[in-house]
């Protein structure tokens, strides 16, 4: 939360920047990424508000918590990429006929943003990593592409100042370039959320660690069934767990809650187990 908290500081602070030298050098290329600055100032309070719901505990209305509104967030986070690129692309294809000259002050706030976004996204790529958030890891491709943008911004600024006869118009291409890549980052984030809020399994060495810790336990004997789902930072997992059939219910039940408690304890990824016991060894 502190992080998406300075991003949202840093992203205002570059959208005013950006907008109010793009207009006072003429740059339609940092107007652009300025426009894409104040996209991230929102996607950035919607990565905080996502993250304050889904830290809230679960409660009798919601007894797997309140993780999946985090999904929802990076949802929303893809549409408004998709939105704000297709506007920028629009407006510079619109100008492109207008002759601008850009100032070479224009460079500087581009060359600022690009260090501060490259180090955000590094940022919020190692806490996503580790916290498990969708919408994290969203903003953080949202700063990489940023990154991009802004490098286009910048080679466009260039080649409008280097080359104004003949190169007029490639501040303008620039812009266009930045919504194109803006939007394509939009899709990509939505498809992301969307296969998470399918219940889509985590990838085959996640699921493999998890019937690996679950057999460690003493008296488990094997896995008939094991399913995980992703329900905001963490995953639900249901699990059909073999023991011996000449067991007590009791003894069965003492050796399901160990693989549960288990798995909680060495995958931090893992927010609760559901285990259903099986008889080991019977068609």
């Amino acid at each position: 939360m502190r992080v998406a908290q300075v991003s949202i500081a840093v992203s205002a602070i570059l959208a005013v920047v950006k907008i109010w030298v793009g207009l006072a050098s003429g740059s339609v290329a940092l107007v652009s990424d300025g426009f894409e600055s104040s996209a991230d100032f929102i996607t950035a309070a919607l990565v905080l508000l996502g993250l304050w719901v889904a830290s809230k505990p679960a409660d009798r209305d919601h007894p797997y918590g309140h993780g999946r509104f985090e999904i929802l967030v990076g949802l929303a986070i893809g549409a408004v990429l998709v939105a704000t690129g297709t506007a920028i692309s629009l407006r510079a294809l619109e100008e492109r006929n207008v002759v601008h000259h850009p100032e070479l002050y224009a460079i500087w706030p581009l060359g600022g943003s690009i260090a501060l976004k490259f180090f955000l996204s590094g940022a919020k790529f190692r806490l996503s990593r580790r916290s498990g958030s969708a919408g994290l890891k969203a903003d953080a491709w949202n700063d990489l592409v940023d990154v991009l943008s802004g490098s286009v911004a910048l080679a466009g600024v260039l080649l409008s100042i280097g080359w104004p006869a003949r190169l007029a118009s490639a501040d303008h291409y620039a812009g266009f370039v930045i919504g194109l890549i803006v939007i394509f980052l939009g899709f990509r984030v939505v498809r992301e959320t969307v296969l998470q809020l399918m219940d889509t399994m985590p990838d085959d060495s996640q699921m493999a660690e998890i019937r690996q810790v679950a057999l460690q336990v003493p008296g488990a004997k094997g896995i008939e069934k094991c399913f995980a789902r992703k329900t905001g930072l963490r995953y639900h997992v249901d699990l059909h767990l073999e023991v011996d059939p000449e067991l007590t219910v009791r003894a069965s039940h003492e050796i399901a809650s160990a693989v549960k408690n288990t798995i909680k304890a060495e995958l931090k990824w893992v927010e609760d187990v559901l285990i259903h016991v099986e008889p080991y060894g019977t068609l």
